[in-house]
């Protein structure tokens, strides 16, 4: 199955090379090519790729405010568009409002061609992705959360026990086959977990998901 890209990123040589690394790949189609936030969400909302490819600082609209309105959409139509963002080691504050934004994965621009293809098929498919250089700003993001509201903990309650364990290795950055061995489940069983998860938290996308495990305390930030 194609996997639909679009690609945000006021550098052209940078954009240019992560579209020709990207083209390269079986089953990547780059759909379209933006260089500011504004493009993007355009681009987005005409073309409705499963993933968008962003850039953190951009002129006029940036990355973040991009990623909140893709968000936003997600509850106005059936089509999910997920964010990829492109990050720095000093990029922080991006790093935690990316986090509240919606973005579902976080990598650094100057990791491995090989890190940025694992990245957009993880985050394709509903998952989640994590540069292993950004998890401690991810960590020190998530402890920032606000407080969640009266009905978080009373959401949490609906999981089944099964399902809280799911949540928990979500929360912990296992993809749906690394939860399928730690739990000795089909592959199958796990991905109804998450979308019953998804479904009982009213959670947008597994992102939103693990937000909420770690605002309500179900799971603590380790380091």
């Amino acid at each position: 199955m194609t996997i639909p890209i679009i690609v945000a990123d006021d550098q052209a040589i940078v954009r240019a090379g992560i579209v020709m690394l990207l083209r390269a790949q079986e089953n990547f189609e780059v759909v379209g090519e933006a260089s500011d936030g504004r493009q993007a969400v355009d681009a987005a909302r005409s073309l409705r790729p499963d993933v968008v490819v962003m850039d953190v600082r951009m002129p006029g609209m940036d990355g973040i405010t991009a990623t909140r309105l893709l968000a936003e959409d997600r509850n106005d139509t059936d089509h999910l568009t997920r964010v990829l963002m492109l990050t720095t080691f000093k990029d922080d504050d991006a790093v935690y409002g990316a986090l509240i934004a919606g973005a579902s994965g976080f990598l650094l621009k100057h990791a491995a061609p090989r890190d940025l293809v694992t990245a957009v098929r993880r985050v394709a498919a509903g998952e989640s992705y994590v540069d292993s250089a950004v998890l401690g700003t991810i960590l020190g993001a998530l402890r920032q959360l606000p407080r969640p509201g009266r009905d978080s903990p009373q959401l949490l309650q609906r999981l089944t026990p099964r399902e809280r364990e799911v949540l928990v290795l979500m929360a912990h950055g296992l993809s749906n086959a690394e939860i399928t061995d730690r739990l000795y489940l089909s592959e199958a069983t796990v991905k109804t977990h998450v979308a019953r998860i998804l479904m009982k938290t009213g959670s947008r996308d597994r992102t939103q998901a693990v937000v909420l495990a770690y605002q309500t305390g179900l799971v603590v930030p380790r380091g």
